[in-house]
C-alpha cells in the first residue's frame, strides 16, 4: 500500500473521505464543551439566585424587639432620681445586636414614673444628677435640667428625652425614646 492511498480524497460533494471509515455523532471535544457550559450555568444560577434575593426582596425592618424591662421600681425613692442600666436588642437587617444602655428614671411624687434619655440635648454629653443641686448637670457646655428634665440654664436647646414607660408586675418597661419639643 502505497501512501498515496492514505491521504483523504475530495468527493464530488465538496466533503472528505478517508478510506471507508465514516465519523459521525458526538465527539470527546464536543462532549466536554457541553460539560463546561452545563457547570458554568449552574455556577452562574448559585451566584444569581441569593443575588437576586438579596436585592428584590427587602429584609427585615430596623427596630426594637418591644418593651424592655428596666427593673423593680419598688425600691425608687420620690424626688430621687436613679440611673438605670439595661440591654437592648435590636434587629439590624439580619442580625440581632444587645447593647448596654441607661436612663435616669425619677419617681414624682405621685408615683408616676419618667425616664430620661441619657444624653443632653446641646452635642449629646452624657449628664448626671448632682444631689446638692437638685439638678441635672451636664459637664461638657455646662447646661442644667429640673427634675422634670426642663432646661434650668446653658445651650441645651430643648428639655430632656423621655422614654416612653409602662408598668407591668411593679417592674418598669421601657419604651421607644421620644425626642422632646423645645419649649
Amino acid at each position: 500500500m502505497s501512501q498515496e492511498n492514505n491521504r483523504p480524497t475530495m468527493t464530488t460533494h465538496g466533503a472528505t473521505e478517508l478510506g471507508t471509515a465514516e465519523t459521525y455523532g458526538p465527539t470527546r471535544r464536543a462532549f466536554h464543551l457541553a460539560v463546561i457550559y452545563v457547570l458554568g450555568a449552574i455556577i452562574g444560577l448559585a451566584m444569581a439566585i441569593p443575588t437576586a434575593l438579596y436585592l428584590l426582596i427587602p429584609p427585615k425592618p430596623r427596630g426594637r424587639t418591644g418593651w424592655i424591662d428596666a427593673g423593680d421600681i419598688s425600691q425608687l425613692t420620690p424626688g430621687q432620681p436613679v440611673e438605670v442600666s439595661f440591654q437592648e436588642s435590636r434587629l439590624d437587617g439580619w442580625k440581632l445586636s444587645t447593647e448596654k444602655k441607661t436612663a435616669w428614671v425619677v419617681k414624682e411624687p405621685d408615683n408616676k414614673i419618667v425616664a430620661f434619655g441619657p444624653l443632653c440635648t446641646h452635642l449629646a454629653c452624657p449628664y448626671h444628677w448632682e444631689a446638692s443641686e437638685d439638678k441635672f448637670l451636664c459637664p461638657c457646655h455646662g447646661s442644667e435640667f429640673s427634675i422634670d428634665g426642663k432646661v434650668v440654664a446653658g445651650p441645651a436647646p430643648r428639655p430632656l428625652d423621655r422614654y416612653v414607660t409602662k408598668i407591668e408586675n411593679n417592674r418598669l418597661q421601657l419604651g421607644e425614646l421620644k425626642r422632646s419639643i423645645p419649649a
